[in-house]
């Protein structure tokens, strides 16, 4: 029966039964931990050969002859760049390869349009007023980036197929301090959306107010299918060099959730104009990255190839985590009338929504009770959810039997939440 149709007795008696279970759970001292989307320790281990791949072949050299102990090559070994333009579908000589981080190079690419302006301005964004779009709920640590440079964020609400558009298109063509957009475009962090052929156009099709404008494209979890090959979308590099717009454009992506978060290789892909303008500057910054790596990751892989056959096994891992997860919240959470929650084919989480005013407050029940998720309200720009109903869940890290019972918990948490809420009206 819906908690809604429940009258106050009916709901008072469930209340005491779930603290019941709660004050139980309390007592064992948990400490699980579902807070962030990381590999587990099955995950790292399916790639530890790549820590072997170079001690059989005393040929350190990349197929262009440089030697990759050595210094040089700002932009890359071209094996690499080979690899990532089959999985981006942008020529090789637009990208550039650099150390294991992609938060690392979205954090240099703001500090540089700060710094610098960005290709065919050169106008600094340093001393203007600057407005970046956050489709919501997202990824905090894009928010976060943005926040450390005082830059302000506006919500723009997800649909079912990427961002309202409307919304982008109005704000974007109406207001010049609007400089850039955050997009995590296939399965979406957190709600495992795949954008849209038509969103992708209508992104292409976009006549932003400030010349300086900048789509950033955070390609995350391209290849991180759950089910069968990875979703299909139409490019939007492509698109926008239809309409001589390619410059609005910045791609990033990693093998961080694909080898070793910790050790992988990160991208930027860019137009002509805008990879000149990034390697005049990083130039200054550094002399080359981590060639070995590089070399490493393409001798494991080989091909784009590779990793789709890499990432199948990702997925026979994780897979199971995420079905404990969503078969946990269709037994819990069914015909309650308090929860809805998504069914990603890919990604790295499932986003759960509540009552409004009941997610800080299931946080905290779950917090007391040492089991940690991702804190409420980080989906959104300044940690403030305005309905205060989102929760990130992030199956991939426990082990299976950990995560059951830490999920079980949230539904325990959440109800116990949903029924204070509705009692105090």
């Amino acid at each position: 029966m819906e908690y809604t149709s429940m009258n106050e007795s009916s709901l008072q008696a469930e209340l005491e039964l779930l603290r019941n279970e709660y004050k139980k759970a309390g007592a064992r001292g948990l400490k699980l931990d579902m807070s962030r989307g990381v590999q587990g320790e099955d995950q790292l281990a399916i790639t530890e050969d790549m820590l072997r791949v170079l001690d059989k072949n005393d040929n350190f050299k990349a197929e262009n002859g440089i030697d990759c102990r050595n210094y040089g090559l700002l932009d890359g070994i071209p094996e690499v760049k080979r690899i990532f333009a089959q999985m981006l579908e942008i020529p090789a000589n637009n990208i550039i390869v650099c150390g294991n981080s992609s938060l690392n190079i979205m954090y240099d690419t703001v500090a540089r349009s700060m710094l610098h302006g960005v290709a065919g301005t050169g106008k600094p964004w340093l001393g203007q007023k600057v407005k970046f779009l956050c489709p919501v709920p997202g990824y905090d640590r894009h928010f976060a980036i943005c926040e450390s440079f005082g830059i302000e964020l506006i919500n723009v609400p997800m649909k079912n197929d990427g961002p309202d558009m409307d919304m982008v298109e109005e704000l974007v063509s109406s207001d010049e301090s609007i400089k850039g957009i955050w997009c995590v475009p296939k399965y979406s962090n957190p709600d495992g959306i795949v954008y849209s052929d038509e969103v992708i156009k209508r992104f292409a099709a976009l006549k932003p107010a400030a010349s300086d404008f900048r789509i950033f494209w955070d390609n995350a979890y391209v290849v991180h299918a759950l089910y069968g090959e990875p979703a299909v979308q139409i490019s939007l590099f492509d698109e926008l060099k239809k309409n001589g717009a390619e410059d609005m454009l910045y791609i990033f992506a990693s093998t961080s959730k694909i080898s070793f978060p910790g050790s992988g290789i990160a991208v930027i892909a860019a137009s002509d104009a805008n990879i000149e303008f990034i390697k005049n500057i990083m130039k200054v910054q550094t002399i080359g990255h981590d060639k070995l790596n590089q070399l490493r990751h393409a001798r494991y892989f080989g091909s784009l190839d590779g990793i789709i056959k890499h990432m199948e096994k990702h997925a026979s891992l994780i897979r199971p985590k995420f079905e404990c997860v969503l078969e946990a919240l269709e037994r819990e959470f069914t015909g309650k009338g308090i929860a809805s929650w998504t069914k990603p084919q890919g990604g790295y989480f499932i986003s759960l929504n509540l009552l409004p005013g009941t997610a800080k407050r299931t946080y905290q029940l779950m917090s007391d009770i040492g089991v940690k998720i991702t804190p409420a309200g980080a989906t959104y720009p300044y940690g403030k959810d305005p309905e205060d109903s989102n929760l990130r869940l992030a199956p991939t890290y426990p082990p299976l039997s950990e995560l059951s019972e830490a999920i079980n918990l949230l539904c325990l948490c959440a109800k116990i939440a949903c029924i204070e809420k509705i009692l105090a009206k």
